[in-house]
C-alpha cells in the first residue's frame, strides 16, 4: 500500500475528507445560521458558497496529496520509451520520494533479471555449440577418418585403374574431413578460451584469408580494458560472422578489422571494399549479430560504405 510518513494514501484522503465534513458540521452546529422551512434565496446562496468552499478546499488538499502520482505517471510515460529505461527523478521527501524510490528499485531488479536471463541464454547457446562441435569431432570426424584409412588400405591392394578412382574418392573424403574440423573449430573457438580475444581475432583473420587474395589489415588497440567473458564472446562471434560474410560473399580486395576503446565502450569495426550489402537486407547472420549484441547491452550497426563495401560496427560496454 502506498504510504508516506507512516500513513497510507487511502488513509490520508479519508482523513482530509473527514476533516472537511467535520468542519462543515461544526459550522452548521455552532453558527447562528438557520435555514427556513422554505429556504430564502439568501440562505441558498450561503449554502452554495459554503459547498463551493468545501469543494475547493477538498480539491486543494486532496490534489496536493495525489499530485505526486500525476507527476509519476507523466515521468513513467517518458522513461518507458527509453532504452535502457531511465530512472525516475526522486523528490526530496513525501509520497513522491517513497514512490519514485520503489519504482526505481523495481527497474533495477528488472534490469538485473533481464541481464541474468541474457547471460544464461548466451551460455546455453555456447553450450549447444560446444556439444555440436564435440559430436562433429567424435562422430562424423572419426567416421571420416576411418573411411580414409579403409580407402588407403584398399588403394594399396587395388589395380591401377581402380586405385586412381579411389584416390579421387579419398581426396574428396579428406576435404570433407577438413571441412568438418573447420566447422567444429568455428563452433567452439578454443583459441579464445586459451589465448584471449586479441589472439583469437588474429587467428580468425588468418584462417579465413591466408589462402585467398583478400588483403587483411588489423588494428587492435593495446591496453584495452579487460572484458567479461560473455562480452568477449559476443565480440568474437560478431567479428566471426562479419569476416565470414566478407570471405564468402563480398569479393573484396581488402578487409579491415579494428578494435578500440571509445569512452567507456569498446568498439569493433569490420569494413571491406567489396560489392556491399544489399539495402535493407536482414538475413539470419545480421539478426544473429544484433541478437548477440543485445544480450550484453551492445549495439550493432550494419550498412554500405560510401566508397563501396560494407561496414559492421559493434559497440559494447567495457
Amino acid at each position: 500500500m502506498l504510504s508516506a510518513h507512516g500513513f497510507s494514501l487511502s488513509s490520508r484522503v479519508i482523513a482530509i475528507n473527514g476533516l472537511l465534513f467535520a468542519l462543515g458540521t461544526a459550522l452548521l452546529a455552532f453558527s447562528p445560521a438557520t435555514v427556513s422551512s422554505r429556504p430564502l434565496w439568501s440562505e441558498v446562496i450561503v449554502l452554495v458558497v459554503g459547498l463551493a468552499v468545501m469543494i475547493v478546499a477538498n480539491g486543494v488538499l486532496v490534489g496536493g496529496t495525489l499530485r505526486p502520482l500525476d507527476r509519476l505517471v507523466t515521468q513513467l510515460d517518458r522513461v518507458r520509451s527509453t532504452e535502457p529505461v531511465e530512472r525516475l527523478p526522486v523528490p526530496r521527501s513525501g509520497l513522491g520520494h517513497d514512490l519514485a524510490e520503489s519504482v526505481n528499485d523495481l527497474f533495477a531488479r528488472i534490469d538485473t533479471a533481464r541481464r541474468d536471463s541474457s547471460l544464461a541464454a548466451l551460455a546455453a547457446q555456447e553450450a549447444e555449440r560446444a556439444r555440436i562441435a564435440q559430436e562433429l569431432h567424435d562422430g562424423v570426424g572419426q567416421s571420416l577418418t576411418a573411411v580414409l584409412l579403409e580407402l588407403g588400405a584398399i588403394v594399396e591392394q587395388a589395380d591401377p585403374d581402380t586405385a586412381a578412382a579411389l584416390t579421387g574418392v579419398r581426396e574428396t573424403t579428406r576435404a570433407s574431413l577438413d571441412e568438418v574440423r573447420g566447422v567444429a573449430r568455428q563452433l567452439r573457438p578454443h583459441v579464445l578460451e586459451d589465448l584471449g580475444l586479441r589472439s583469437a581475432l588474429v587467428a580468425l583473420t588468418t584462417e579465413l584469408f591466408s589462402h585467398g587474395e583478400t588483403h587483411v589489415r588489423r588494428g587492435i588497440m593495446p591496453g584495452l580494458p579487460a572484458l567479461d567473458d560473455p562480452v568477449e564472446l559476443v565480440v568474437f562471434r560478431v567479428a566471426q560472422e562479419a569476416l565470414t560474410n566478407v570471405a564468402r560473399h563480398a569479393r573484396a580486395r581488402t578487409v579491415e578489422l579494428t578494435l578500440n576503446q571509445v569512452g567507456t565502450d569498446v568498439v569493433l569495426t569490420v569494413r571491406d571494399d567489396g560489392i556491399g550489402i544489399a539495402p535493407g537486407a536482414v538475413g539470419t547472420g545480421v539478426r544473429g549479430m544484433r541478437e548477440r549484441a543485445t544480450l550484453v547491452d551492445g549495439q550493432v550497426e550494419i550498412g554500405r560504405r560510401d566508397g563501396g563495401g560494407t561496414q559492421v560496427r559493434l559497440v559494447v560496454p567495457a
